[in-house]
């Protein structure tokens, strides 16, 4: 038998995440991402453009340095990002924020001078009668600031990518501005030897007596209009941590540990260690996951559930850090603390499915690396050509730098930005805020549209939902002597039994003083209302004072409890007077939202933690017949991959803290306004109202800015393709390379302006 030799064991591998700084576009991530991947076998890299962070996959024996290294030949800075000792936090959150300030700086300069510019090189070049002495030199100094010091950003990594043999929209858009303002100071200060160009001689107005065109508004505004869109890019992707660093504000600050020797004493909260025993008195965070010692308390788990209502908690219990007690003393053994605890998870979910997402792609920067060096190409081939062929050389250059303004990336710069500023505007006005290209993207990809029930599709309080009063009790009656005693308790459900006697109250009077009053956890509450004794509460706590249910209203009670709602049981003077049934009511605006999803082909599902029950009778009522119930916080997100697997594509709406990873890992999340800050950060489309009839709306609206900027690249690409080859052939004077050029960046904005007066609905065929 012969010995077949071991296969090399492969060395471990291990995954580590770096900024990076001076990313400009997708060109330069994808970059980036080859140069990491080159490094040696097995290493397999991911670069995040919007976050400006690369996760690595290596074996062990690969340094990191050499991984910095890599990053730092393609020509940007790179830092590892140390793992958090405690709670995940962003560690990357400031260089995004600092660029946006630095690009804001150069862009209100940019407008300050290229408006007066472009006023009057327009008056100027069309009644040449109005010239004075010394005109070129104002032009030039009014152009000087924007072409040199605002357009600088483009100047930097369009010289840096030539230094690593690459090319990016920042190169085409350098060279446009060079290129602009070189012509326009040889148009102006060279008197042109050679004979008139026809199309000049026609139009004597457009030109320089010299026979050449000042295009220096266009250098101008260039710059002007692409240090917006990179602005506002900038801005986008500062926010990107904000989920994150929302998130690790939830958690405690410090803690009160109990000692071995019986005494309390507060401590960071950082410093707290598993198997250590610490108090939690109402209205403190819980500091982290445990078993309750001693002690009851109605806790609060919205922050990690969304729902609204308290869980009772008492000894053997167990609690999770981040929650909060409401109304008693708890005694906590620590089982996870740090970055173990449901919330460190939740936040590192938050996190991960950030990275997850696909990186802003234009379809401008993807060729990018194609585009500017055929150009250049085909200037200095028209160049060689043209002497080739005899020509004078002001002629050869003439068409060489026609072909070079032609190419100009004004249009393809405004084709994204213009389009998402139009959307942006008029979506403000329908309560709806587009935070970034992936929405537009991902708007017309998806079937799928998965809602959280509490606080999105439910109002996300407790109400009073319907009332049943016994024989002889009047329905006004049985409300003042329940909210009498639950006027002393400060449980959610019997503040839905005030709010609902207050708004009786104006017609039946102030609420009586109870007397005796007694919290029962758990069970509800008794006192003496009147000279009554009134209980409040549970079955169990009405059979414990020997009160009977009558088969009617156990009936009633047995129904409510079937659509999941609470109900509150009301008797006095031994007999049962009454019940009330307490839940989250339902967005009245709710089913209209289902109904317009529907219209747009879109299959809504309810997704919540809450049972199987409530969560079918809420799906019923607002017309959806897909529900997924009692999801934990962190299977939301495992729930919405599970779709996406199924071959879906899938938006969310939530607005809560655990609808962040879920909000994130969806195709398209889309955020309740009222909702929390971490939700609002994770989604991609935030809607302002409070009226779920936005949702359809957002992405209809989402939809039809998308189709307005595949509409604007695909023109100033076929205006591209199509005009190169005429000013190469000698046809196009720069000239009218640059009216070209300008009518080409006034139609993607005329287009993107439609958006401004988009109606709902109107695009419905269009844009399925």
């Amino acid at each position: 038998m012969l010995d077949v030799p071991a296969a090399p064991a492969l060395p471990a591998a291990r995954t580590v995440e770096l900024s990076i700084s001076g990313m400009t576009c997708t060109a330069c991530a994808a970059r980036v991402e080859k140069k990491l991947t080159r490094i040696g076998p097995g290493v397999v890299a991911a670069v995040n453009f919007a976050t400006e962070q690369a996760t690595v996959t290596a074996p062990e024996d690969v340094p990191v340095q050499a991984m910095i290294a890599a990053v730092q030949d393609a020509g940007y800075a790179a830092g590892l990002i140390e793992p958090p000792t405690h709670l995940p936090s962003p560690l990357h959150p400031a260089p995004a924020g600092d660029q946006a300030a630095y690009l804001r700086r150069r862009l209100i300069l940019a407008l300050v001078f290229f408006v007066p510019l472009s006023d009057l090189s327009v008056t100027l070049s069309l009644f040449p009668g109005y010239r004075f002495a010394g005109w070129p030199w104002v032009l030039v100094a009014l152009t000087a600031p924007v072409a040199l010091w605002a357009a600088w950003p483009f100047h930097r990594a369009a010289l840096k990518n030539i230094r690593h043999g690459a090319f990016s929209m920042d190169t085409l858009v350098s060279l446009g501005v060079i290129a602009a303002c070189g012509w326009s100071a040889y148009a102006m200060f060279r008197l042109d030897r050679g004979p008139s160009h026809p199309v000049l001689t026609a139009l004597p107005g457009l030109a320089h007596p010299a026979g050449g065109g000042i295009y220096l508004e266009v250098a101008a505004a260039v710059t002007t209009f692409l240090l917006a869109g990179r602005y506002y890019e900038a801005r986008a992707r500062g926010s990107a941590a904000d989920a994150m660093r929302t998130l690790a504000a939830a958690a405690a600050k410090d803690v009160c540990v109990l000692g071995a020797d019986g005494q309390e004493r507060r401590v960071p909260a950082g410093q707290l260690r598993r198997g250590d025993t610490f108090v939690v008195r109402p209205g403190e965070k819980i500091a982290a996951d445990g078993e309750v010692l001693s002690g009851e308390s109605a806790v609060d788990r919205s922050m990690m559930t969304g729902e609204p209502v308290p869980v009772e908690t008492a000894a053997g219990d167990t609690v999770t850090g981040g929650t909060i007690a409401l109304s008693g003393r708890l005694v906590v053994r620590a089982v996870q603390v740090g970055e173990h605890t449901q919330l460190a998870q939740l936040i590192a979910l938050v996190g991960r499915a950030q990275a997850d997402k696909a990186a802003i792609q234009r379809l401008a920067d993807r060729v990018c690396g194609v585009f500017v060096p055929v150009v250049l190409a085909a200037a200095a081939l028209t160049l060689a050509g043209w002497l080739a062929a005899g020509a004078a050389a002001g002629q050869a250059f003439s068409a060489g730098l026609a072909v070079l303004i032609i190419a100009c990336p004004c249009a393809l710069g405004l084709a994204t930005p213009a389009a998402l500023v139009a959307a942006c505007g008029r979506g403000a006005q329908l309560g709806i805020f587009i935070k970034g290209h992936q929405a537009l993207e991902s708007s017309g990809l998806i079937d799928t549209v998965v809602f959280d029930k509490t606080g999105t599709v439910t109002t996300g309080r407790m109400t009073v939902t319907a009332l049943a009063a016994a024989p002889g009790t009047e329905p006004a009656e049985l409300l003042r002597y329940a909210a009498a005693v639950e006027r002393a308790s400060e449980h959610p459900v019997a503040a839905a039994v005030c709010a609902a006697w207050e708004g009786l109250a104006s017609a039946d009077g102030s609420l009586p003083e109870v007397d005796a009053f007694r919290a029962l956890p758990g069970l509800g509450a008794r006192g003496v209302v009147a000279g009554r004794q009134v209980a409040v509460g549970r079955e169990r706590l009405l059979r414990e004072l020997g009160i009977a249910i009558p088969p009617r209203l156990a009936s009633q009670w047995a129904q409510w409890e079937r659509t999941g709602q609470t109900t509150v049981l009301v008797g006095w003077d031994g007999r049962l007077r009454g019940a009330l049934a307490v839940g989250d009511a339902i967005k009245p605006s709710a089913t209209a939202a289902v109904a317009g999803l529907r219209r747009l082909g879109l299959r809504p599902v309810l997704l919540t933690g809450d049972n199987e029950a409530t969560a079918r009778a809420v799906a019923a009522a607002v017309g959806i017949e897909e529900v997924i119930a009692g999801i934990l916080p962190a299977a939301k997100a495992a729930a919405v991959r599970d779709l996406q697997a199924r071959g879906h594509r899938v938006a969310m709406v939530g607005d809560g803290v655990n609808d962040g990873p879920a909000l994130a890992a969806a195709d398209l999340g889309m955020a309740v306004g009222a909702g929390t800050d971490v939700a609002i950060s994770a989604a991609d489309l935030i809607l302002l109202r409070e009226d779920l009839r936005v949702v359809p709306e957002a992405i209809q609206l989402a939809r039809a800015a998308r189709a307005t900027i595949r509409r604007n690249l695909a023109w100033a690409f076929g205006y591209n393709v199509a005009a190169v080859p005429l000013a190469a052939l000698g046809f196009l004077s720069p000239l009218i390379a640059a009216a070209a050029m300008t009518l080409s960046s006034v139609l993607v904005v005329a287009s993107s302006l439609r958006l401004r007066r988009f109606r709902l609905f109107n695009h419905l065929n269009s844009l399925k």
